[in-house]
């Protein structure tokens, strides 16, 4: 007998529930064939994302895969007597929100972002082309290296991007919504630097007896040095020259200020009257401008022009203890101090925490280089996964904005520090026993249905 004469003898023999049994009864074990399939598929599906948690287990940066199952309904009706296997459907997704350990490292230059942000890259094969032909891509951790042309750079070839500072380390204002001002960060082992002195600070003694009625009127020099714009060792050479009166005490001195990188010529000239009360004795009562740039009694600063720009010296506020003063009976320079350094070699690199590069110098000097920005997206899970632990921006992440470290919504920027794998092996191990369990049972219901369409089949014999 034909197997839907048998559901015909059944419906005959039943004929209230005939029709359920002989439209319901072949589609319920098909669905059954078909929800089992799809069993199979979706725990290969999450078999698979399993598989490649554990690889990379030990991979730096990596982003633990899931997969998410959701259950297809096709019956329904309620109490309708039959009812169809819809089956399942996997889905599987990145979870890049998730953040792994941050591993120490020996190496300045192994980055990783600690809290939210990524860093901004491009592949070394873009390198040659415009900055808005670059893809921009984004990670969160990376060991850079310098090649031989000085680009900081990973093994994997990813390409660090940074804004680059201006000759005082100040960087300027860039478009925070595009490329336009990232540029691959290089650094030259070789490279030299000098920082040109601006700022000085004189704290002198002058003898109180020099300006009494009597005296030599001897005059007292002062070399100081200060570093040009090349990183040449110049000085500027003051004489304090007292006036000493008929009777009495004057109190008061002519500064004069030499350059010796304009040839020995007067930049100022000054005439200094100090304080001789009980309250404020031996402090500078008044500076009169002779030539030269102007005094600020507000910070005690005098406006200097050397043969290399501007200088600001400091002498002191009126009735500060601190600049020159006239105690006593000795010339002491008791204090002076300046910016600036002579050329020196490179020596560290490092980053701190707001993303600024610093190189250090042999000679102390220390200057900012870059500043690195950090990536953020409004829907971090939405960017697309590429290779290297790298991600780009699509219509599900949203646009990106670069961000200054630590401002807004992102993190910072760790050195010596690389960020681990996401992946917890025990938990894996787990959904692994899980997926194991679910797929035979999957299996099992697809032998159950074969063996039941044989006997089926055998009904006509």
């Amino acid at each position: 007998m034909p197997v839907r004469g048998f559901f015909r003898a059944i419906g005959a023999a039943c004929p209230n529930t005939g029709s359920k049994h002989e439209k319901g009864a072949p589609m319920t074990i098909s669905s059954s064939l078909a929800a089992g399939v799809a069993g199979l598929n979706a725990n290969a599906t999450r078999l698979a994302t399993i598989a490649d948690n554990i690889a990379n287990s030990g991979t730096y940066g990596y982003k633990r895969a899931a997969a998410d199952f959701s259950n297809m309904v096709i019956t329904n009706a309620r109490g309708s007597g039959v009812y169809s296997a819809g089956g399942v459907r996997a889905s599987s997704f990145r979870l890049i929100e998730e953040r792994g350990a941050l591993i120490g490292t020996s190496n300045s230059l192994d980055l990783a972002v600690s809290g939210r942000g990524f860093l901004p890259v491009v592949p070394e094969v873009s390198m040659g082309n415009a900055s808005g032909d670059m893809p921009l891509m984004m990670t969160t951790t990376g060991a850079f290296r310098t090649d031989s042309n000085g680009v900081l750079k990973t093994d994997s070839g990813l390409v660090l991007l940074g804004w680059p500072a201006s000759s005082d380390g100040t960087i300027p204002v860039f478009p925070r919504d595009t490329m336009g001002g990232l540029e691959p960060i290089v650094i030259n082992s070789n490279q030299t630097a000098g920082d040109p002195t601006t700022a000085m600070n004189l704290g002198v003694n002058l003898p109180a007896t020099g300006t009494e009625a009597g005296a030599a009127g001897t005059a007292f020099p002062l070399s100081v040095e200060y570093f040009g714009n090349l990183g040449t060792s110049e000085s500027l050479d003051v004489t304090f020259t007292p006036t000493v009166p008929a009777t009495g005490s004057s109190n008061e001195w002519t500064m004069v200020i030499r350059d010796s990188a304009g040839g020995g010529n007067i930049i100022g000239e000054y005439t200094l009257t100090f304080d001789a009360s009980r309250a404020a004795g031996g402090t500078l009562a008044s500076v009169a401008v002779v030539s030269g740039g102007a005094y600020d009694s507000a910070t005690g600063r005098l406006a200097l022009t050397v043969a290399g720009g501007p200088l600001s010296v400091n002498i002191g506020r009126l009735g500060d203890p601190n600049g020159l003063t006239q105690l006593s009976d000795g010339f002491a320079p008791v204090s002076i101090t300046k910016d600036g350094s002579p050329v020196g070699n490179l020596t560290s690199v490092e980053v701190d925490q707001n993303g600024y590069i610093r190189a250090t110098y042999d000679t102390g000097f220390t200057r900012v280089l870059y500043q690195i920005p950090l990536v953020d997206v409004p829907n971090p899970n939405g960017l697309l996964s590429k290779n290297n632990q790298t991600f780009q921006v699509s219509p599900d992440s949203g646009s990106f904005f670069l961000w200054d470290a630590g401002s807004g919504p992102t993190g910072s920027i760790e050195g010596y520090a690389r960020e681990g794998s996401t992946t917890d092996v025990a938990a894996e191990l787990t959904s692994l026993i899980q997926t194991q369990r679910a797929y035979s049972s999957n299996a099992k219901v697809i032998q159950t249905v074969d063996e039941m369409l044989q006997e089926t089949t055998n009904i006509k014999r």
